[in-house]
């Protein structure tokens, strides 16, 4: 399993941080300093994993200033992915759609790829993927011919994203391995932690699950240096589903539960991941009762965020078990469920 270092999250530079935008907020005479005191503090609780109270202070520095998210762009993408992150899709991708407007307006390349990525990410998790196919043309038309190595792999990352949610997975490696190459000579770490994780969670799709270790060790020391916490889950659902898959259930148990404790309330979609996953290493072990209430608690997750292939899964492992329990009403109510959600996220694949 990945070692438990403390991560940069919970480092002496975030508590300073706090500390100075704390007592610039105290010490604050008018509104444009307690809005960038607050803006400050709203950074610090989105880098340490607290998108609730990030977003109350990002909302009030904005209220302060009297701007909207998509009018300062260094604050969008954080308020954005806070929302995200409390199961607020929609307002996500209202400030991204804003974005990309205000950067082909201003004609920021960059700014483009950056917010159309961030709109095809959060348009696939809401299952929406003509739309998703809408925003990844702005992707690629921004990131045209580009001689930045991070605009290059955004281009690539963003490809491999909506294609791995499609299930064109063998596409969507050709796209994270490229991405992985444009970044590995760079010092854009975190980005290349990601990456890693990115790729490993295409080689579980894949039954590679040996690779997918590999690649989630090599990417770890990276990810220990400057993750967040979401990205810290992210990695270990991944290892939790390669150790599962090759045997280790009592490990992938572990990694699962305290994945699920980390993200208490927030994140929904991965929440939902990991009480799929949990559900199906209880479910190996011949626990049926407890692993139907952990599918039926992923699947009330997932169900937020709209048609993916993590809900068709689980809804296809749920009809599987209650088939085994000779319960067979219930199991085709819920096979035809897996069904209709499975042909709504093939139904861009022939268009793509």
């Amino acid at each position: 399993m990945l070692r438990e270092d403390a991560v940069a999250m919970r480092s002496d530079s975030v508590r300073i941080a706090h500390q100075l935008y704390a007592d610039a907020l105290e010490a604050a005479a008018d509104d444009e300093t307690r809005a960038e005191a607050l803006e400050g503090l709203g950074h610090v609780a989105h880098r340490s994993g607290r998108p609730r109270e990030a977003l109350r202070l990002f909302e009030d520095s904005l209220r302060l200033s009297g701007k909207e998210p998509w009018d300062r762009l260094e604050l969008a993408e954080p308020i954005g992915r806070s929302y995200a992150a409390v199961g607020e899709i929609d307002r996500a991708t209202t400030i991204f759609l804003q974005c990309v407007r205000s950067a082909k307006a201003e004609g920021g390349r960059a700014a483009q790829v950056r917010f159309a990525s961030l709109l095809s990410y959060a348009l696939t998790d809401q299952g929406k993927f003509e739309e998703a196919e809408y925003a990844l043309e702005d992707v690629l038309e921004a990131g045209a011919e580009s001689n930045d190595p991070r605009l290059s792999a955004l281009v690539e990352w963003a490809q491999a994203r909506l294609r791995g949610e499609q299930g064109r997975t063998e596409v969507a490696v050709e796209h994270a391995r490229a991405a992985l190459e444009l970044l590995k000579p760079t010092d854009h770490t975190k980005f290349l932690a990601t990456t890693h994780e990115l790729l490993a969670s295409l080689y579980n799709d894949l039954g590679r699950a040996e690779e997918a270790l590999d690649l989630l060790r090599d990417g770890w020391p990276l990810l220990i240096s400057s993750g967040t916490p979401l990205q810290v889950a992210h990695y270990r659902i991944e290892e939790a589903r390669a150790l599962a898959a090759l045997g280790q259930t009592e490990g992938a148990a572990a990694v699962a539960m305290r994945v699920v404790a980390q993200l208490d309330g927030t994140h929904p979609g991965d929440a939902g991941r990991a009480y799929i996953l949990l559900g199906e290493i209880f479910d190996r072990l011949g626990d049926v009762a407890r692993a139907r209430q952990l599918y039926e608690t992923g699947i009330g997750l997932l169900t937020k965020q709209g048609p993916s292939r993590y809900l068709a899964s689980a809804y296809r492992r749920l009809a599987e078990l209650f088939e085994a329990e000779y319960r067979t009403e219930d199991a085709i109510a819920v096979l035809k469920r897996a069904l209709s959600i499975q042909a709504t996220v093939e139904s861009t694949i022939d268009t793509a």
